[in-house]
């Protein structure tokens, strides 16, 4: 099908009728990178969220691993219906719809913190997360039509930059606002109305956080809004809502999509862990609002990665470096937990930078040769992401059961395990 021709004006509709089309809409583009940015810090802050509300409802790890538990339910709960949605409305109402979503959760911490209930914290972040879901199903797709069909892996890559750099500039920003706030009384410590006043005043700093995000979603929304009739005459072709099951039987694409449940299970697990990890005795022995901002380096890491990993595939084949960067990180696991002191933190940290090609290498390995079916492929993968709901509790729980975090990260390592016997499995080029 013959390309489109460019638009030179910023202010005229465009035509969206077929596969092959593309816009050029430079101001599109940095809309598009803020949404990156955006829902990457966003999720990345769920880490920081952790230990604060574990101290202030005096939970175990396994009823605080139920903030990711609530977060990634929404990608199973809601990506087919934010999908239907997208293609009902448009991409940039689509887009909109999903800010506003994301910003009516920003706003429900106010009665949560209020109330001091964290159901309304998991409500809140639930919502927050659904309209997450929704800007992803827009991004990803409206990047890649924003311009040459032959340069859409170079903008996503850039785009993708954007959102590592969310997942570490929010994170450091959130400990210092919410774990700075941790005061030297201790929730255990409380009950009845003090208890109660406790826990409001203290998470009043998750709410000016929140409220902040809330601000600027609202800015970005307003933005978007103008120019919701950018992309005059846009088509999408409709899908049955199970669309891409059948894939599910390939056993490369099988394989591929368990891992990208593995993986984004693992990643959140650890993600997740890593400021009470580092406080233990054995490890930092510092309180979480002095250690909490290290997180940076975690997700730092995934960051820097994705540019060194890019650079390694020009000479590794993709599957023998997927498989080298999941050994990588099941030895600092190994080396972490057997460990103490500097060489435990940092060993852990380090993991952010194993993680931070196995996303997209996974996905490109599973859906290589897929064809028109690539639309359906993508959408399934996106519902495996749900794995940073499962496995971060399954985590949590472990670690419960066995009072000891160290032995916890063995259900990521695990996870690592297969994630490189895929990597072997899928070193040749899939079969047509």
């Amino acid at each position: 099908m013959a390309l489109a021709p460019d638009i030179s004006s910023s202010t005229d509709p465009v035509a969206i009728e077929g596969e092959g089309t593309h816009v050029d809409a430079p101001e599109l583009r940095l809309f598009v990178m803020g949404l990156f940015f955006i829902f990457g810090g966003i999720t990345s802050l769920n880490d920081v969220l952790i230990p604060k509300l574990k101290e202030l409802f005096t939970l175990n790890y396994t009823q605080a691993m139920l903030i990711q538990f609530c977060f990634f339910t929404a990608y199973l709960v809601i990506g087919i219906p934010g999908a239907k949605l997208v293609k009902k409305i448009g991409y940039m109402r689509g887009a909109v719809a999903g800010l506003l979503t994301m910003l009516v959760g920003c706003l429900l911490f106010i009665p949560a913190s209020q109330q001091a209930v964290y159901g309304l914290f998991l409500l809140a972040l639930f919502v927050l997360a659904s309209g997450v879901v929704i800007v992803q199903v827009v991004a990803n797709p409206l990047i890649s039509l924003l311009g040459k069909p032959e340069t859409a892996h170079s903008r996503l890559t850039f785009a993708q930059a954007f959102n590592s750099l969310g997942t570490t500039v929010f994170p450091f920003f959130g400990a210092t606002l919410i774990l700075g706030s941790l005061a030297t009384v201790s929730a255990d410590e409380l009950s009845g109305a003090a208890l109660d006043a406790y826990r409001t005043a203290e998470s009043q700093a998750i709410v000016n956080g929140y409220l902040g995000i809330a601000a600027a979603l609202a800015v970005v929304a307003a933005a978007v809004w103008m120019f919701r009739n950018r992309l005059k005459g846009e088509k999408h072709e409709e899908s049955a809502g199970l669309a891409g099951l059948d894939l599910i039987k390939r056993p490369r694409f099988g394989f591929g999509a368990l891992c990208i449940f593995l993986y984004v299970g693992a990643e959140v697990s650890i993600g997740s862990l890593i400021i009470n990890y580092l406080a233990l005795e054995r490890v930092l022995g510092e309180p979480e609002a002095v250690v909490g901002w290290m997180i940076i380096f975690y997700w730092g890491g995934a960051m820097a990665g994705r540019f060194i990993g890019s650079l390694a595939m020009l000479l590794v084949s993709p599957g023998k470096l997927l498989a080298s960067v999941a050994a990588g990180a099941i030895t600092l696991i190994l080396v972490s937990s057997n460990s103490s002191g500097e060489m435990a933190a940092n060993t852990l940290l380090a993991i952010g930078l194993m993680n931070s090609i196995m996303f997209p290498t996974i996905f490109s390995l599973a859906c290589e040769k897929l064809g028109r079916r690539a639309a359906d492929g993508s959408g399934i993968i996106n519902v495996a992401i749900f794995g940073g709901a499962v496995v971060p509790l399954a985590t949590g729980a472990l670690a419960d059961l066995t009072g000891n975090l160290a032995t916890a990260l063995l259900l990521p390592a695990l996870c690592y395990a297969v994630i490189a016997c895929f990597g072997i499995y899928a070193r040749r080029p899939a079969a047509a």
